[in-house]
């Protein structure tokens, strides 16, 4: 591999402290191929990023997720890593990164954080968000992935043609991770070193409200993969609330009160709830075939080649 092959994308945002050495760093390392996506920075980021021999483009819309899907569409090198600007990354470990890709055993990599983090690099809440989303996700997709959340990765440029992203904000990790699950890319994980931010520089994300939407994202792109967690999470609610209405109803008619109109929900909601289930097995099962057709049609298409 040359390394003008491979580029170098990163969002950024007001990301002046940082994103000067960062681009240096990758630099001394041999690569030269540096796209920066600037989201319209107030702080003189693309100046300092152009200045340091970095290509930069201006930012269309709002969000890391758009900054990362604008970039995508400019990129043409054979291979594609993208870091955070914030400098909580370490330059030197790009060669980790992009080793099992010219190695052919992965078209997507993921450096993961939590096997080697800074003191100081995560608080507690997050640490604690980042390994509940990750058990969320590993049980929805069936897959054992440590660390979604991470802004260093490498690609492919097959890779990243065939991710089909929507997300605009902080979940566009969460949606890289779950595109590259469907579309059955090889993916692997690499230990990486996580710096604290940069007192100089802010963070954009909000603990509570991103990681809701993160949540979100990891729950409702299910359906097209687990249809039986999608719907049996649904189902399970919905039963849960007919057994608490239940339990409620049945302990007041045991001392001589009637509920009837509440009785009634209760059957409602056990029953919506268990039709829930009968949905999630019916997806599960069309899924399958689904997924048995493409094979097959895969199969017959390598044989005519």
């Amino acid at each position: 591999m040359n390394n003008a092959d491979v580029c170098i994308l990163i969002p950024t945002l007001n990301e002046a402290a940082t994103i000067g050495q960062l681009i240096k760093d990758f630099r001394q390392e041999g690569f030269s191929n540096i796209l920066v996506i600037d989201g319209n920075s107030k702080d003189g980021t693309g100046q300092i990023a152009e200045a340091e021999g970095a290509k930069v483009v201006m930012q269309t819309g709002k969000g890391k997720g758009q900054a990362i899907i604008q970039a995508f569409g400019l990129i043409e090198n054979p291979y594609v890593v993208m870091a955070d600007g914030d400098g909580t990354y370490l330059a030197r470990e790009i060669h980790s990164l992009l080793k099992p890709i010219l190695e052919g055993r992965a078209d997507h990599v993921i450096g993961n954080r939590l096997d080697n983090y800074s003191p100081g690099a995560f608080t507690k809440l997050n640490l604690v968000g980042n390994h509940l989303i990750n058990m969320f996700f590993d049980i929805a997709y069936e897959v054992e992935l440590k660390d979604i959340l991470s802004g260093y990765r490498a690609f492919t440029l097959e890779s990243v043609r065939e991710l089909e992203l929507n997300k605009t904000g902080f979940e566009i990790e969460t949606e890289i991770s779950v595109e590259c699950v469907l579309k059955k890319q090889r993916v692997e994980e690499v230990p990486i070193t996580y710096l604290p931010r940069s007192k100089k520089s802010t963070t954009k994300l909000n603990p509570v409200k991103d990681g809701f939407r993160i949540g979100s994202t990891i729950y409702g792109l299910a359906k097209m993969n687990n249809p039986m967690f999608y719907f049996g999470i649904i189902g399970s609610i919905f039963i849960l609330a007919g057994l608490f209405t239940g339990t409620f109803v049945v302990v007041e008619w045991l001392d001589g009160i009637t509920h009837t109109l509440l009785s009634v929900l209760t059957s409602l909601l056990i029953i919506f709830g268990l039709q829930m289930f009968i949905f999630g097995i019916l997806s599960d099962f069309i899924l399958t075939l689904h997924r048995q057709t493409l094979q097959l049609i895969k199969e017959m298409n390598k044989q005519r080649k």
